[in-house]
């Protein structure tokens, strides 16, 4: 049988040596270092697309003396691993954290589940949540007379993988966007790669400088939780639009009266609360892409964020590297 690979420099430093070899020897895993990350995976005859978003986790709290051979049987326990990588500097200590890969999404959310503090050593407790796979861009600095198809068009032309553009309409004139676009890429390595390309500002769109950034993360919900949500969450409203207007609307969209329990309007988005998950759904299915007071508008479930995991996601975010 074929060993993995696994090169000598990859596990020189303060770590146990002998129990990285073991490790690798065991598994099949392959182990590699490269832009200060160590890749532990794939599995052995893994064959397929790699697992799709939501396999993977973030490992924070990590002790900077612990390394694969006590963190891999761990979450291994939980499903099986696709890909361990773990951050790591220059004198041979890791950085305090990781990410882990599963092979399935319910793995995933187990390990946030069960391996959350988890005492790794006497009194060091692992810090675990689900990994925020960041695949969209925000590009400011957009003329406001430009639409979507036109920004789709030249956001193509600059950068690889643009799966969708994402404008939202100015508040006081439908007519025009608000001078800046979400651009959603195939994954995000391509998201990375054209945020590289277009930082420095060395690109222009329509003769003009633009801004780029990571787009703010969106909060992940829980499927279980996001089945009960019986809110729904509209935006490109106008500013005129009342919340008497948006009763009324919403309620006929539900073929029934008494099946709002409040309706909460702020500038140009409002949430409407239904007393149940059956009407909501009506009413969804009913009024996305419908025209309440000459705007076209967007509804969607609303998403209940767990304040705590929300800042833990995006911390796991922060330090990705690029």
């Amino acid at each position: 049988m074929e060993r993995p690979p696994i090169q000598t420099q990859d596990i020189t430093g303060r770590q146990n040596e002998p129990a990285l070899t073991a490790l690798v020897n065991a598994t099949g895993y392959p182990l590699v270092q490269e832009n200060g990350q160590r890749k532990f995976g794939p599995p052995p005859g893994f064959k397929g697309p790699p697992p799709p978003r939501g396999c993977e986790i973030f490992v924070g709290k990590v002790p900077r003396d612990l390394y694969e051979d006590e963190l891999v049987p761990v979450f291994q326990k939980v499903g099986t691993i696709y890909e361990f990588r773990l951050m790591m500097d220059f004198s041979g200590s890791n950085r305090g954290f990781a990410f882990v890969t599963y092979c399935q999404k319910s793995d995933a959310k187990r390990a946030v589940k069960e391996l959350n503090n988890y005492e790794i050593r006497k009194g060091r407790f692992l810090g675990v949540c689900l990994s925020v796979d960041n695949c969209r861009l925000f590009v400011g600095g957009i003329p406001k007379t430009k639409v979507k198809e036109d920004i789709l068009n030249e956001m193509t032309k600059v950068t690889q993988g643009v799966v969708d553009v994402i404008v939202y309409p100015c508040a006081v004139d439908k007519t025009k966007n608000r001078g800046f676009a979400f651009v959603e890429y195939e994954n995000h390595r391509a998201a990375a790669m054209a945020r590289r390309k277009l930082v420095p500002g060395g690109v222009q769109l329509w003769g003009q400088a633009i801004k780029v950034d990571w787009a703010e993360p969106e909060p992940e919900a829980d499927e279980d939780v996001m089945s009960q949500v019986r809110v729904l969450y509209v935006r490109n409203l106008m500013l005129s639009t009342t919340e008497e207007t948006l009763h009324e609307v919403f309620t006929k969209a539900a073929g029934r009266e008494g099946v709002l329990e409040r309706v909460k309007k702020l500038r140009d988005y409002a949430f409407i609360h239904f007393t149940t998950r059956e009407d909501a759904e009506k009413a969804l299915e009913t009024m996305n892409g419908a025209k309440i007071d000459d705007a076209y508008v967007e509804v969607v479930w609303a998403k209940p964020v767990d304040k705590n995991e929300y800042n833990a996601q995006r911390a796991a975010q922060a330090k990705v590297p690029q």
